[in-house]
């Protein structure tokens, strides 16, 4: 049992790594038609042909660049980002940063739109380190000149896109161009407020290649370590432990009494169930120890306190009492209990796993949602055909009971004539 439970991780891990190998060896994936037919992009492509666009890996952005060496052997860098934002109040960052692909420390260029102004607003920022400690996040001048800074907000095709004109100094090397974007939807005046915590906003950076287009994706890993890990944890928590409950609810004696075969098989999903959900888990707590720069609090306790509770139900069977011992009772309200509480808490924290992925979540929220919905349809069938058992049984034993010949003893004094010591007379009556 435990070798093909071990056996099923490794094909599993086995698949994400061919997935990786495949995916890190795509083309530059290009952009769609919506975002090539904007204005911006066609005066783009009229300056130069050697205009290149691409889909960037999260929050369905995308992104067109051209560039040249000035006299001055710096470098002029034309850039076209954009996204579907189709909020009322928003906002949209692109920049770049000198020494590593992150936010802090980037030289950014962010466009806010709020309902109160027809043309949104654009300004040039620097990413400090108090920004993320909560400071006010204002414009101001960065260390490369930017000119031609437009906003477009299309809203017939949805995109909101900014174009800017960089003026790069040497020490930004355009083979490895560290490149970070960022949306948000909350805004105080036009201060663009803090984003969502979601995973594809903290996956949002790249090193990119200019001249081939290629990129080093710095998330791309660790997205397909989270594939496993919800795979895992879907299959093993989510999907093997509660079969193994309503195995033990409707085999063990009623209605349908398979016995002793109903505990082998709960007992083999509860177990290989187990060493899925354990598996990801550990991938959960290694991406987590990964994660230098954000934590998901409430994903992780509940995860903790899953795999706590799972170990102790698989603990107790190995300390499960017989049924004539007095213990036994108790056993089965702990076992019981702590059952019932993984059902409710496991769910709950597969969909806040599955809400960190937000907006790339729609294909893992629909298959789960297809998996309990499969689940309660299983756990009705089977509790309707539970009350059907049970009120045919109690209808078949009344009418059992009222066609059945009742014996009735009638004690006759025999006109007070019956001698002492004499034995009374019965009759029977058959009704």
């Amino acid at each position: 049992m435990q070798s093909f439970a071990l056996s099923t991780i490794f094909i599993l891990i086995s698949l994400s790594s061919l997935s990786i190998v495949v995916s890190s060896s795509k083309p530059l994936n290009p952009c769609n038609d919506d975002f090539l037919h904007i204005q911006a992009y066609k005066q783009m492509q009229n300056q130069t042909n050697t205009t290149q666009c691409k889909k960037l890996s999260s929050l369905q952005a995308q992104f067109a660049w051209n560039y040249h060496k000035t006299s001055h052997n710096q470098t002029q860098l034309n850039i076209l980002i954009g996204t579907k934002l189709i909020t009322t109040t928003g906002w949209l960052a692109w920049g770049i940063n000198p020494d590593l692909p992150r936010m802090v420390g980037t030289r950014a260029i962010i466009a806010v739109k709020v309902p109160s102004q027809i043309t949104p607003s654009v300004n040039t920022y620097n990413i400090t380190k108090d920004i993320q400690l909560g400071c006010k996040l204002q414009p101001s001048g960065i260390d490369f000149m930017v000119q031609n800074m437009t906003v477009v907000d299309d809203k017939n095709v949805g995109f909101f896109s900014v174009f800017a004109t960089l003026v790069l100094p040497q020490r930004y090397n355009v083979s490895s161009l560290n490149h970070v974007w960022q949306v948000g939807y909350c805004v105080d005046g036009l201060e663009p407020k803090m984003h969502e915590a979601s995973l594809g906003n903290l996956d949002s950076k790249e090193i990119l290649d200019l001249e081939t287009g290629d990129c080093q994706n710095i998330g791309q890993h660790r997205r397909h370590m989270r594939k496993v890990h919800g795979i895992l944890n879907i299959i093993g928590w989510g999907t093997l432990l509660p079969i193994g409950v309503i195995v033990a609810r409707y085999f063990k004696q009623f209605p349908i009494k398979l016995d002793p075969c109903w505990y082998y098989f709960h007992y083999s999903c509860q177990v290989v169930g187990y060493i899925l959900g354990t598996a990801g888990w550990g991938l959960g707590l290694f991406l987590g120890h990964e994660s230098k720069y954000y934590t998901f609090h409430s994903h992780r306790v509940l995860g903790i306190c899953i795999f706590g509770f799972t170990t102790l139900q698989i603990l107790a069977f190995q300390f499960k009492p017989t049924q004539e011992d007095e213990y036994r009772k108790h056993w089965n309200v702990y076992h019981h209990f702590l059952g019932y509480a993984l059902l409710v808490m496991i769910p709950v924290n597969i969909y806040k796993g599955i809400k960190l992925l937000k907006p790339d979540n729609i294909t893992w929220k629909w298959t789960y949602n297809g998996i309990l919905v499969l689940l309660g349809v299983v756990v009705l069938a089977f509790e309707i055909l539970t009350w059907a058992v049970f009120l045919y049984k109690k209808c078949c034993k009344k009418t059992v009971e009222e066609s059945s010949p009742r014996r009735v003893e009638i004690e006759e004094d025999s006109k007070g004539q019956t001698n002492e010591g004499s034995s009374p007379r019965k009759t029977e009556v058959e009704e």
